[in-house]
C-alpha cells in the first residue's frame, strides 16, 4: 500500500484506479486518498472514463461514511444523465448507507416500476428488508424475484439462509436442491442439503442426509464437516436401526460410521493442514473408541 499518493502522477493514479476496478478490489480508503490527493482537481482530463471513476468513488465514499462527497458525485452524474435508473440506484445506496431505509425503498420501488427486469434493484430491496429484520417480507420479495430470475444461484443461496433463520427447514431443503441442480459438482451444496435434512430429523431425513454427506465426500474426501456429519448421522441411524430391526441398513451404517471416524483421525499429509480440531473434540466428547 502506498502511504503518500501525492507522489503519483495523474495518469498513474487513473491507471491504479482502473486496475482496482478491473480486479474488483474494493480498496475504499485508498480510493478516497487517491481521489482527494490527485484525481479530483483534474477529473475532466480522462474523458468518459470519469463516470466509471465517479461510480467507484461513490461506493468508496459510502464505505468510509463520507456521505457529502458521495452526494456531490451522485449530483454530478444526475446532471449529466437526468432520469437515469443507474443514478437512481446510487441515490438508493446513499439513503441505505444513511439508514434511511424507507426512503431507499421508495427509490428502489420507482426503479422497479420503470424496469421490472432490474435485478440489482430487486436484490437491494431484499437486502434492506433483511437489514431491518423484516425476514418474512424479505422472503416474499426474494421468492417473487426468483420467479423471474430462476438461474440466480446467489438468490437461491440467500433464500435458503432466510428460510433457515425462520426454521422453515423443508423450504430451505427445496432451495438447497435447486442449488445442487445449478452446481451438481459443488461438494458444499450437497453438504448444506445434508445438514438441513439432518436437522429436520426423522428416519427418512436421516437416510437422505447420509446419502448427501456421502456425495459431498465423494466430491471432496477432505471435507471435514461432511465427515463429522456422516459420523453423527450414521451414529444416530445405528440407534434407530436397533429398534427397527434393519439388519442390512445397520451393517451399512456401521461401516460408514467406522470409515468416517478413521478418515477423520488419519494423519494429515505434509502439504496440508491437519484435520479440524473441532472434529477430534466432537469424537472425544462422544467417547468414541476404535
Amino acid at each position: 500500500m502506498i502511504n503518500n499518493y501525492e507522489e503519483l502522477s495523474f495518469n498513474e493514479a487513473i491507471d491504479l484506479l482502473r486496475q482496482w476496478r478491473e480486479g474488483n478490489e474494493r480498496k475504499s480508503e485508498d480510493i478516497m486518498q487517491l481521489w482527494l490527493q490527485v484525481v479530483v482537481s483534474d477529473l475532466d482530463k480522462i474523458g468518459n472514463e470519469k463516470y466509471l471513476v465517479l461510480e467507484q468513488v461513490i461506493y468508496a465514499a459510502l464505505d468510509c461514511h463520507m456521505f457529502e462527497l458521495a452526494t456531490m458525485c451522485i449530483y454530478q452524474l444526475a446532471m449529466d444523465f437526468p432520469g437515469s435508473l443507474r443514478v437512481m440506484r446510487y441515490n438508493a445506496a446513499l439513503l441505505e448507507a444513511e439508514e434511511k431505509y424507507d426512503e431507499a425503498l421508495e427509490v428502489l420501488d420507482r426503479i422497479i416500476k420503470s424496469d421490472e427486469t432490474n435485478s440489482v434493484a430487486r436484490k437491494r430491496r431484499v437486502a434492506i428488508l433483511k437489514a431491518q429484520g423484516l425476514i418474512t417480507e424479505a422472503i416474499k420479495d426474494l421468492v417473487d424475484y426468483l420467479k423471474k430470475f430462476m438461474s440466480d444461484v446467489e438468490g437461491w443461496q440467500e433464500l435458503c439462509e432466510l428460510y433457515l433463520q425462520v426454521q422453515e427447514y423443508s423450504r430451505a431443503a427445496f432451495c438447497a436442491e435447486e442449488l445442487i441442480l445449478h452446481q451438481p459438482h459443488n461438494h458444499l451444496m450437497h453438504q448444506k442439503l445434508a445438514d438441513i435434512r439432518y436437522t429436520m430429523g426423522g428416519m427418512e431425513n436421516l437416510e437422505l442426509a447420509k446419502t448427501y454427506y456421502c456425495q459431498a465426500l465423494k466430491l471432496n474426501p477432505d471435507n471435514m464437516r461432511a465427515l463429522l456429519g456422516l459420523f453423527l448421522v450414521t451414529s444416530n441411524l445405528l440407534s434407530q436401526y436397533k429398534s427397527w430391526g434393519a439388519g442390512g441398513k445397520r451393517a451399512e451404517a456401521m461401516k460408514l460410521c467406522a470409515w468416517a471416524q478413521s478418515r477423520a483421525r488419519r494423519p494429515a499429509p505434509r502439504d496440508k493442514r491437519p484435520p479440524a480440531p473441532q472434529l477430534a473434540d466432537a469424537l472425544q466428547a462422544l467417547a468414541i473408541t476404535d
